[in-house]
């Protein structure tokens, strides 16, 4: 392939809006031949990605919001880094190293994706930014914030690998006190296109035998049960909307990814549709990911004025077992001062 010239396609887009702490806001788009992905520093959400189908029509296949204000008043968290802790904590709180700590609840007596202003509700500096290649967000979060312990610098690095690969890259520094860390990547996948309708069509295979179970208020139990011949078997490739009316909303649930605690990388997903010929492929370093069926989205307007419904899309978060502070069974997600906490996604993406 020739030598493309990227001074024009990869502007940041004219969206630069001033806030109190001196960061702008805007797009970034990063592109690769007719693979392009575009991000904004507000949550470091992803906020489009465009690919072919089997035919090389383009498609943009993630669910988000024209403008910064959408992601504002968002609840769906549509592409956002979810953080200090993703997923639920039980009850609000937790105990480590003789000091309970209350967290500031979002959902019930409940938190969720890091309290009322998670890092998906927060500006992100740009460290580095190389058009054809990378871009790099970096947060610094207080001690204290939404009631965690201590300070810890967030950097999130978005990057295009090899032909149609997106790589995401998270790492945490601690600095005076442990803390529970546990980043996820909130993307709404549609493989049909942002605006084709529902995902129950789509073919998925998860990589887990296990799932935590949760309660009422999908609080973990602290078990791990087996998935075979459940509603959450997806050992084998088959369409979502298979058994999905067994379950009374939809999934919302995080499976254990097999493979030991030594293994570094494992494949923890793979979604089909049939009708684009559109494929993704999701490997991680992670030990769970969180399956999501939108089961909650209801009526919101996104880009171009589409109306998203219930199971507009899915999600893979993979992450650290939920509510892991209150077991000490799963995986720690606990990091020291001096520590880097590091989670690494690969998404591969083909069209047959």
């Amino acid at each position: 392939m020739g030598t493309v010239t990227f001074s024009c396609v990869f502007v940041v887009l004219a969206f630069l809006l001033a806030n109190g702490n001196g960061v702008e806001v805007g797009f970034y788009e990063l592109k690769r031949g007719d693979f392009s992905v575009k991000l904004t520093n507000y949550g470091a959400v992803i906020n489009s990605v465009i690919l072919p189908d089997r035919n090389g029509k383009l498609d943009d296949v993630v669910l988000g919001f024209d403008s910064v204000d959408g992601y504002k008043n968002d609840t769906t968290y549509f592409g956002a880094v979810v953080g200090r802790v993703a997923n639920r904590v039980g009850g609000a709180k937790f105990t480590l190293n003789g000091t309970t700590y209350n967290l500031v609840a979002n959902e019930g007596k409940n938190i969720l994706h890091g309290g009322p202003k998670g890092y998906g509700d927060v500006i992100w500096s740009v460290l580095t930014y190389k058009p054809d290649s990378h871009i790099t967000f970096t947060y610094e979060s207080s001690d204290g914030e939404e009631g965690f312990p201590g300070a810890l610098s967030v950097a999130v690095t978005y990057l295009l690998i090899e032909t149609n690969k997106l790589g995401v890259k998270f790492e945490a520094k601690a600095h005076n006190k442990a803390t529970p860390v546990n980043l996820a990547q909130h993307a709404y996948w549609n493989l049909g296109g942002h605006n084709s309708g529902d995902i129950l069509s789509h073919e998925l295979q998860i990589f887990g035998s296990h799932i935590t179970p949760v309660d009422e208020e999908l609080i973990p139990t602290g078990e791990l049960t087996p998935v075979k011949g459940t509603p959450f078997d997806f050992l084998e490739l088959h369409k979502i909307g298979d058994r999905i009316n067994e379950l009374p909303k939809g999934y919302d649930i995080n499976y254990a990814l097999d493979g030991n605690s030594t293994t570094h990388f494992r494949r923890a997903a793979e979604v089909y549709d049939s009708v684009s010929g559109r494929r993704l492929q999701l490997w991680t370093s992670a030990p769970g990911v969180q399956l999501y069926t939108g089961n909650l989205v209801h009526d919101v307007k996104g880009k171009g004025g589409y109306i998203y419904k219930e199971h507009a899309a899915l999600c893979l978060e993979t992450q650290g077992f939920p509510d892991s502070v209150n077991h000490p069974n799963f995986p720690s997600q606990i990091v020291n001062p001096g520590e880097t906490y590091k989670h690494i996604m690969v998404y591969r993406f083909t069209a047959h």
